[in-house]
Parts: C-alpha cells; sequence; structure tokens
C-alpha cells in the first residue's frame, strides 16, 4: 500500500468480525474495531497493538444514523480518513414464520440491511474523496434460503443486490464493493444455533462437516483471507462479485 489506510470493521468483537480486523490490521491498515459495546472490542484491540499494529475501539449502533454519524467521523479524526469498509456486523432471531415476531423481522433488517446502508452511505464519502475504496458485505450461503431463517436469508440476500449496485455506482470513483457469503464457520452464533435445536456444538460440526465437499466446517480465518482480498490493492479489478466460502459450490 502506498500509505496506511484506515479500516473500519462492524461487528468485530468477536468471531469472524474480529478475525478479519486482526487479518487487515497484519496487512498493514489502521483497524477501527467496532462494536455495539466498545469495552468488547478492547481485547481485540489489544491482541493488534501487540502485534505492532494500529487500531482503535470504537462502540457503535449500526442501525442508528446519529450512532453511524459520530463513529465515522471519530474513526476519521483519530485513525484517518475510512476508506475500507466491512459492514459484517450480524444478528440471528431464528424461528419458523408462523413464529417470528415483526421485532424479530425488523431487527434482523435493521442491523444487516439498515446498518450496511448507514455504514456504506458514511464511508462512501471519503473512499471518493480518496479515489480509492473497498466494501465487503458479509452475506451467507442462507441468502439461498433456509429453514428457519427468513429474515436472515432475505438480509443476506438483499446484502447481495446493495453489493452489485454499490459496485455500479461508485467504480468510477476507484471504489470496489464484493460479498461474501460463508458457509457453516464456528463462531458464537453458530454455537447458538446448535442450543436452539438442541444438538452438541462438536456433533453439530460434525454433521455439518459431512454435507461439505472439504469434508470440514470453516473457520473466521477462511472469511478473514477472502476478506484480505477483496480489500487489496491486487483485487482493483474485482468488484460486484459474491464469493461463496463455504467449502463447495453455490449459484
Amino acid at each position: 500500500m502506498p500509505e496506511t489506510r484506515t479500516a473500519i470493521v462492524t461487528g468485530s468483537a468477536r468471531g469472524i468480525g474480529a478475525a478479519i480486523a486482526e487479518r487487515l490490521a497484519s496487512d498493514g491498515y489502521a483497524v477501527a474495531v467496532l462494536d455495539l459495546d466498545e469495552g468488547a472490542c478492547l481485547s481485540v484491540v489489544e491482541r493488534i497493538t501487540a502485534g505492532g499494529g494500529t487500531a482503535l475501539a470504537v462502540g457503535c449502533d449500526v442501525s442508528d444514523e446519529q450512532s453511524v454519524g459520530a463513529a465515522v467521523e471519530r474513526v476519521a479524526t483519530e485513525l484517518g480518513a475510512p476508506t475500507v469498509l466491512v459492514n459484517n456486523a450480524g444478528v440471528l432471531r431464528d424461528n419458523l414464520i408462523f413464529k417470528m415476531s415483526v421485532d424479530d423481522w425488523d431487527t434482523v433488517m435493521n442491523v444487516h440491511l439498515r446498518g450496511s446502508f448507514l455504514m456504506t452511505r458514511a464511508a462512501q464519502k471519503y473512499m471518493t474523496e480518496a479515489k480509492f475504496g473497498r466494501i465487503v458485505n458479509l452475506s451467507s450461503t442462507s441468502a439461498q434460503g433456509n429453514r428457519g431463517q427468513v429474515n436472515y436469508s432475505a438480509a443476506k440476500a438483499g446484502l447481495q443486490g446493495f453489493t452489485k449496485t454499490l459496485a455500479i455506482e461508485l467504480g468510477k470513483f476507484g471504489v470496489t464493493a464484493n460479498a461474501i457469503a460463508p458457509g457453516f464457520i464456528v463462531t458464537d452464533m453458530t454455537k447458538a444455533t446448535a442450543e436452539r435445536v438442541g444438538i452438541d456444538f462438536k456433533e453439530f460440526q460434525q454433521l455439518a462437516a459431512k454435507e461439505i465437499p472439504v469434508q470440514r466446517v470453516g473457520r473466521p480465518a477462511d472469511i478473514a483471507n477472502a476478506a484480505s482480498f477483496f480489500c487489496s490493492e491486487a483485487a482493483g479489478f474485482v468488484s460486484g462479485q459474491v464469493l461463496y466460502v463455504a467449502g463447495g459450490p453455490y449459484d
């Protein structure tokens, strides 16, 4: 990179987001570790700084316009203009549709779709001014449909359309937008799913691995590797794409 660039990774206090934040820091970015609870980000920041990187813990509700505006402005002031954004923040409110509440629907839509919109709208100003930007949105194999996840599936499919449109609108400013769609990744969220369906987490992973062509479940580092590429200089001619990181083929 010609200079130190600043990246924001939402939902990065743990799991996939933390792995992406740490990978981008090792790639040479100054990283804003952003999550709802600023205190929960501190351990990730400490690991980054202990490794010689630069990081800032930022508390932000990505579904709240004022919170997003304040957070992005703080990042720009304290770390530098954010020209890399990874929209990873997400929540689960799984249920079959006849049991799903309006709150369950709205919460998932607000974090995944509204949050990605607000964060991108705030950050793209810095990207277009710099004539360089990288936007990575976290979709999911659930975008293809998944029982008990009508809200999550709809949100993740929506992020794919969001990504493709960003690529069209922002490309002339040197900004790329791509999406990563993880399959089964070992995280607190998949552990919670196992608990919800009443299956031991280790057994849950073993069952999942049998259905995956590469015969293993994914790790957060698998997603961080893909994010590293999409955020790099080398990915400047790749935009509007959805990469399924799932151990097998998806359309």
